[in-house]
């Protein structure tokens, strides 16, 4: 007997063109850089960077940062469905120079922005909402 097959567990694939990757990365520039965010990553949930962009002055090891990220976001979806939840959409880790401000993109990928204190949570949360629309455009 054939075990039920679950869309929800099962990792999406996807293909995005030259075009709408540069696209991806002009908004995360211009709308989250360009605003004070320190770095920027969308991964998709195996922890994929697919986009990102920066002011130049990071140095973390953003390969590591999006594995760890995909695997933190996982944990809390599951900490979310145990309490009733269907999901947590955005995770916020809060530290003393710099913060991490996750945000789901559509159904498979994590919009990661890195921040210091010069950048209000509130501007951050209203700026990625704003490249969400705009990136989730980009797909439909």
């Amino acid at each position: 007997m054939t075990p039920d097959f679950n869309e929800d567990l099962a990792f999406s694939s996807y293909a995005f063109s030259q075009e709408q990757l540069e696209t991806i990365e002009s908004i995360i520039l211009k709308d989250l850089v360009e605003s004070g965010a320190h770095s920027i990553l969308l991964i998709d949930l195996a922890g994929n960077i697919i986009a990102k962009a920066d002011n130049g002055e990071c140095d973390h090891d953003l390969y590591s940062l999006a594995a760890l990220a995909s695997a933190n976001f996982a944990a809390v979806d599951t900490m979310a469905r145990l309490i009733g939840e269907s999901e947590f959409s955005l995770l916020f880790h809060k530290g003393e120079k710099e913060s991490i401000h996750f945000s789901k993109v559509k159904k498979d990928f994590l919009l990661i922005s890195i921040f210091g204190t010069r950048v209000s949570l509130g501007l951050l949360r209203l700026k990625v909402a704003e490249a969400i629309d705009k990136i989730s455009a980009i797909w439909d």
